[in-house]
């Protein structure tokens, strides 16, 4: 992923606001443990859900089973955002990853994602890679998308409010 371009908004952030590096922004996704998607119904209502998300190789991943709403959303509108951070508006790092969701399937990528989501948390999400998706011990299928950022917000809260933008 080359770096991107960045720039700090002066109408949403303090003067005494710096703009919030990449490598802040990153290490949030990369530290998140539950992450809120939105999805576009086909009607064009909006959908919203919780969900775990890993980032791996310059994405950030999610998994849904098949004919869950947010699949279902993803048949007719591939622009999601994925919002992660904390809940207070006072201190922290809220981060927008705006992207394409695009569906992975190779196994040996699919393997690096079953071993990242293990790691993750402990063990407690275990997938085993096969037919192009995750199966956990039950028998459940996931399928499991990448987000690649197209645009990602930061939004610094605390000492100096501030609102920066990051373009791939």
């Amino acid at each position: 992923m080359s770096a991107p371009t960045t720039s700090i908004d002066p109408r949403f952030s303090e003067p005494s606001a710096a703009a919030t590096s990449w490598e802040a922004a990153r290490d949030v996704l990369e530290r998140t443990e539950l992450a809120w998607l939105t999805t576009v119904r086909a009607d064009g209502r909006p959908h919203v859900t919780p969900l775990v998300a890993v980032w791996l190789e310059d994405a950030l991943h999610f998994c849904t089973g098949e004919g869950e709403q947010k699949e279902l959303n993803l048949r007719h509108h591939r622009q999601v955002a994925l919002t992660v951070g904390c809940n207070t508006w006072d201190r922290g790092l809220d981060v927008v990853v705006e992207g394409e969701a695009e569906r992975v399937t190779d196994p040996e990528r699919l393997g690096r994602l079953a071993e990242a989501w293990a790691t993750k948390w402990d063990g407690r999400w275990r997938f085993e890679v096969r037919e192009g998706g995750f199966h956990d011990e039950v028998g459940g299928q996931a399928l499991v998308f990448a987000v690649a950022p197209r645009k990602v917000l930061a939004f610094a809260k605390g000492d100096a409010f501030s609102q920066t933008t990051h373009r791939f």
